[in-house]
């Protein structure tokens, strides 16, 4: 019998749609430094496409905002960003005038908060990410 093939995938990326579009393309390239790949605009509907660390962000027009966090029944689902040092992040979101509180749990140390539309954005330090895959492969 023939191994079932997978389906032959290109590319991935991500599309978050945006209500506060522009504030939201700034939050990004400024505070991240995504490269923008390209922009499009047709009529009312705009978009902006990051490159984000081998795949892409891209923030559309026709989301809804809400001042503050969205809740996870409003939007369950989490941008998560690693970075080698949480505590120099945490320094560096306090420029931007985010307020980081980092949670540290046994499997690594994370910051969340939100974008100017309410959605959740997370960082995670990376190399307790490598070690949880390490310790998988051993298993």
């Amino acid at each position: 019998m023939e191994k079932e093939k997978h389906l032959e995938i290109m590319r991935t990326g991500i599309i978050l749609r945006a209500e506060r579009f522009d504030e939201c393309v700034d939050f990004y390239q400024r505070i991240f430094g995504f490269p923008i790949m390209f922009q499009e605009q047709q009529g009312d509907f705009r978009l902006t496409c990051f490159d984000f660390q081998g795949t892409y962000l891209m923030i559309e027009t026709g989301g809804m905002a809400k001042d503050g966090e969205k809740s996870m029944a409003e939007n369950p689902t989490r941008l998560r960003i690693h970075v080698p040092d949480i505590e120099k992040a945490a320094e560096h979101l306090k420029k931007f005038g985010i307020e980081p509180v980092i949670n540290r749990y046994s499997w690594g140390s994370t910051i969340n908060f939100p974008d100017p539309d309410g959605n959740s954005v997370g960082l995670r330090d990376e190399k307790t990410f490598i070690d949880q895959i390490e310790n998988f492969r051993r298993v």
